[in-house]
C-alpha cells in the first residue's frame, strides 16, 4: 500500500478532516478510516464558506462527485462593494462562489458515508497516544484549539499570536449582491461589516472592530442576543433594517497559528490546527481542503509514510506561508482602518481591496477597467500615464516620476574615491528612467566605512569624484535627479566587503570603531568605544562637512542614513543605545543626537534641495523600536524640516527575525505617511511596475525605492513605461537608445497561416 496507511484515524469532522477521510478512502478502499467529531453533525460554527476557482479545480480532479454535489450548491458573484461614509463603490470581475458550511458538512458526510468512512458524532477521540500505537496514520484536524497540537508543542513548536480586532460571526436571512464591506464610524470608534451571500436567501455577516472600541461601546458585558441586536442596528443601513441571527456566536479574537513541524512519527496537522489565516482573506477552509488534497496526494505518490508526510510539508509550507502573509497584510489593514478613514472614498476602495499585496493595480484593471480608470483619474493621472509615471514634488526638486534607485552599497572605491565602476553603475542607472537615483551610504569618515571599499565624501579628491558623476547624470539623462546618502558604519564598520563574508570582521587592517554604547554588532565582533560629549560634536561636525561637499558636488537631494544599525540608527534603538546621559534613556533623549546631526547638515545643505531620512521602523526584536516608535521618530524628523522619510526596515541586531515576503515593509511606510503626515519612501522587495502602480494609487507611499530589480536590469523604468505602453514625458529614451524602445523580436513570425480547416 502506497504511503504505508491502512488504517487512519481522522481527529475533527470539519471540512478539512473529512474531505482528507473520503479522499483517501476513495484512493483505496480497503483503508479502515475512522473519524471522531466530539459535536453533532449539524453542530456547526459560521455560516457561509467561500472557495476559490483554484481550490475547487483541485476538487473537481480529485472526487467529481463531490465537486458536482457543490456546484449544485453555490452560491456565485463577480462584485466587491466597499461602502464607506454613505458613498458606495463597486468593482466586478472577482468571481466568488460560497455555499452554506453546514450544507458543505452534509456532503462531505454523505460522500465519507457512501465511501465507507466510520462517522462518529458526540464522541471525543481517544487519547492521542493510544491512536498513534493503534492506527498506521492519525489526522489532527482538530482546529485552532487543537488539544492534539497542545499535546505535543514540544513538538511541533506552536506559535500562536493574538491580534487587536473583536470580530462576532454573525447571518442574515437575504442576499447581500455583492461581497460587501461597510465601516461605521461610531461615537466609540470606527466598526467594519464583511459580509457575502452564501444562499440564495441567506448571507454571512462578521462584526469586527478593535478591542478599545468593542469595549468602550459597552459589547463586552452583552449577552449573545443583546449582541446580535446591537449589530444590527449599527449597520441597519447595509441591512436594509433586517435583523441578524446567531448560533452560538460570540466575541472572539483570531489567534494566527504557526507551528514549526506538521508531523511527527505517524501523527500530522491538517487545516486550523497547522495554521490559520485571517478570515478578511477567505482562506481557512479553502486552505483545509488543499492540505486534505496535498496528504492524500503524497500518501498515493510516496513508497512510505515518513517520506509522504515529509513531501506533505514541503508542498504545503511555502503555500500557507505566502497566504499567511497576505492575510496578516490584510488582518493589520483592518486593524488600522482608522487611518484611512479619510482618504477619499476612491482611494479608500482601491486600497482596502489591494490590502493583502495578492490584489495588484493590474489584477483589478484586468477586472473592472471602469473601477480602476476612476480610481486613477481622482488621483490625478493624466489619460495614458500609470500612477509611477505622475510627477512628486520635494521642496524645490520635481521628480518626473515615482521610481527611485534605492542605495545600494557597492565597495567597490578606492580610499573614498568613486571611480569609473560608479560612474558607470549610477550612469547606467540614471540612463535607465528613474526619477531619482541614490548613491550608496557614502561616509563622513575614513573611520565611518563599513568596509575598506566603501565611497566618502571627507576629502576634496572625492567631492572632484563624485562631481564627474553628477554632472554626467545631469548632461546625458537630464529629467534625472541624483541623490547621496550620507552616514557613518559605527559598531558595524571594520568588515569585510559583502562577497568575501558579511559583517566579518576584517582579518588584518581593522580600524577603531565607536558607536552610542559599547556593545558589539555580533557576537566575537570588535566592541565599540562608547562616543563622548567632544567625540559627538567632532562627528556632527563630520556629516556637516560631508554635506556641504556634497551640495558642490552637485547632488539634487541628501538622505541621512539612520536605519540599520550604523552609527545614528544606534542612537535610536533601545537594544544598541544604553546610554544613561542626555543621548539615551527615553526616546526623546535617544533622538536627540540624531536631530543634532539633521540640523547641522540642513544648516548647510542649500535651502532648496529636499532632505530625507533612512529609518528602521521595527528592529525586528524584542525590546526594539517598534511601529509606534517610528512614527514618533518621523514626525520628530519632519518638524527638524525633513522632506520625506525612506521607511526601512531592521539590520540593527544581529538576532533579528524578519516577516520577509513580496513588499513587506511597505505596511510602515504606509502608516508613517498616514499617522505621521509626511511624505514616504517605501523599499523592501518591490519588485514589479505592478507593486509600484499599486502602492502610489493606494496611497500607501509616495516614492517606491528599488534595488535588486535595478542591479538585474538598468532600465528597469523605462522597461516598465515600454511594456505598459507609456511614452510620456515621465520615462524618455535616451536618443542613442531609443532604437531599443521596443522589445526585440524573436523567433520567425513569417510563417504561412492556415488556408483550409478540413472536415473528417
Amino acid at each position: 500500500m502506497t504511503g504505508g496507511a491502512a488504517r487512519v484515524a481522522v481527529i475533527g469532522g470539519g471540512p478539512g478532516g473529512l474531505y482528507a477521510a473520503a479522499l483517501l478512502k476513495r484512493l483505496d478502499p480497503a483503508r479502515e478510516i475512522t473519524v471522531w467529531e466530539r459535536n453533532a453533525p449539524d453542530d456547526t460554527f459560521g455560516f457561509g464558506v467561500v472557495l476559490s476557482d483554484e481550490t475547487l479545480g483541485g476538487i473537481e480532479h480529485a472526487d467529481p462527485v463531490v465537486h458536482r454535489a457543490l456546484c449544485e450548491e453555490f452560491v456565485r458573484w463577480d462584485d466587491i462593494d466597499v461602502v464607506h461614509r454613505g458613498v458606495r463603490h463597486t468593482c466586478g470581475g472577482h468571481g466568488f462562489a460560497a455555499l452554506g458550511r453546514r450544507r458543505l458538512l452534509e456532503i462531505l458526510h454523505e460522500r465519507c458515508r457512501a465511501l465507507g468512512v466510520d462517522l462518529r458524532f458526540r464522541t471525543a477521540a481517544p487519547d492521542t497516544a493510544r491512536l498513534t500505537a493503534a492506527y498506521d496514520l492519525v489526522v489532527a484536524a482538530d482546529g485552532v484549539h487543537s488539544a492534539t497540537r497542545q499535546a505535543r508543542a514540544d513538538v511541533f513548536r506552536p506559535r500562536i499570536t493574538g491580534h487587536r480586532c473583536r470580530y462576532i460571526w454573525l447571518a442574515a436571512d437575504f442576499a447581500f449582491d455583492a461581497f460587501r464591506f461597510e465601516t461605521a464610524e461610531t461615537e466609540h470608534g470606527v466598526m467594519q461589516l464583511h459580509g457575502y451571500p452564501y444562499a440564495p436567501d441567506a448571507s454571512t455577516v462578521i462584526v469586527e472592530m478593535r478591542e478599545e472600541v468593542w469595549r468602550a461601546a459597552g459589547l463586552a458585558g452583552l449577552e449573545e442576543t443583546e449582541s446580535v441586536e446591537r449589530c444590527a442596528k449599527i449597520f441597519a443601513d447595509a441591512l436594509g433594517g433586517r435583523p441578524l441571527r446567531s448560533h452560538k456566536s460570540a466575541w472572539t479574537t483570531f489567534r494566527t497559528v504557526v507551528n514549526d513541524r506538521w508531523s511527527h512519527g505517524n501523527l500530522v496537522l491538517l487545516g486550523d490546527a497547522a495554521h490559520t489565516a485571517h478570515f478578511s482573506i477567505g482562506s481557512g477552509t479553502k486552505l483545509a481542503v488543499e492540505d486534505a488534497l496535498a496528504l492524500a496526494a503524497c500518501l498515493d505518490e510516496q513508497p512510505s509514510l515518513p517520506g509522504a508526510l515529509a513531501a506533505y510539508e514541503q508542498e504545503r509550507k511555502p503555500v500557507v506561508a505566502s497566504t499567511q502573509r497576505a492575510a496578516r497584510a490584510s488582518l493589520e489593514w483592518f486593524e488600522n482602518l482608522g487611518l484611512y478613514l479619510g482618504r477619499p472614498p476612491r482611494e479608500f476602495a482601491f486600497n482596502l481591496l489591494t490590502r493583502s499585496r495578492r490584489v495588484t493595480h493590474g489584477n483589478l484593471r484586468l477586472r473592472d477597467a471602469r473601477f480602476t480608470d476612476a480610481v486613477e483619474r481622482d488621483f490625478g493621472c493624466p489619460p495614458g500615464t500609470p500612477p509611477m509615471f505622475t510627477p512628486f514634488r520635494l521642496r524645490g526638486l520635481t521628480l518626473r516620476n515615482r521610481v527611485v534607485v534605492s542605495p545600494m552599497d557597492m565597495y567597490s572605491a578606492v580610499d573614498g574615491v568613486p571611480g569609473d565602476f560608479h560612474l558607470v553603475h549610477l550612469g547606467a542607472r540614471a540612463l535607465g528612467g528613474a526619477g531619482l537615483v541614490m548613491t550608496e551610504m557614502v561616509c563622513v569618515s575614513a573611520e565611518g566605512r563599513i568596509t575598506p571599499g566603501c565611497a566618502g565624501l571627507w576629502t576634496g579628491r572625492q567631492t572632484e569624484g563624485w562631481r564627474r558623476i553628477t554632472e554626467f547624470v545631469h548632461r546625458q539623462a537630464p529629467g534625472t535627479a541624483i541623490g547621496v546618502q550620507l552616514g557613518h558604519s559605527g559598531r558595524k564598520g571594520s568588515t569585510k566587503r559583502m562577497w568575501e563574508g558579511m559583517d566579518e570582521p576584517l582579518p588584518e587592517g581593522n580600524w577603531p570603531l565607536v558607536a552610542a554604547s559599547p556593545l558589539p554588532y555580533r557576537d566575537g565582533g570588535q566592541v565599540p568605544r562608547t562616543l563622548t560629549r567632544a567625540q559627538l560634536t567632532d562627528l556632527r561636525e563630520q556629516f556637516a562637512s560631508a554635506a556641504w561637499r556634497a551640495a558642490r558636488a552637485g547632488f539634487d537631494l541628501l538622505e541621512l542614513h539612520c536605519a540599520h544599525g550604523y552609527l545614528l540608527s544606534g542612537f535610536l534603538s533601545p537594544l544598541t543605545n544604553h546610554r544613561t546621559d542626555a543621548y539615551g534613556g527615553s526616546p526623546k533623549n535617544r533622538l536627540r543626537f540624531p536631530l543634532e546631526v539633521f540640523d547641522a547638515v540642513r544648516a548647510v545643505w542649500p535651502e532648496e534641495r529636499p532632505m530625507t531620512v533612512r529609518i528602521s521602523a521595527t528592529d525586528w526584536a524584542e525590546g526594539g523600536t517598534t511601529a509606534e516608535d517610528a512614527v514618533e521618530i518621523a514626525r520628530a524628523f519632519a518638524a527638524h524640516g525633513a522632506d520625506a522619510v525612506d521607511v526601512s526596515t531592521g539590520q540593527v541586531v544581529s538576532g533579528e527575525r524578519p516577516e520577509f515576503g513580496r513588499s513587506y515593509q511597505t505596511p510602515f511606510a504606509d502608516r508613517v505617511r498616514h499617522e505621521a503626515g509626511v511624505p514616504v519612501i517605501a523599499v523592501g522587495a518591490i519588485s514589479s511596475w505592478d507593486d509600484v502602480n499599486s502602492l502610489i494609487l493606494a496611497g500607501r507611499t509616495d516614492l517606491c525605492a528599488l534595488a535588486r530589480p535595478h542591479l538585474y536590469d538598468p532600465h528597469w523604468t523605462l522597461h516598465a513605461a515600454a511594456e505598459q505602453g507609456y511614452e510620456g514625458p515621465a520615462a524618455p529614451w535616451p536618443a542613442p537608445y531609443r532604437a531599443g524602445s521596443r522589445p526585440p523580436r524573436t523567433g520567425r513570425t513569417d510563417a504561412p497561416g492556415p488556408r483550409l480547416t478540413l472536415r473528417k
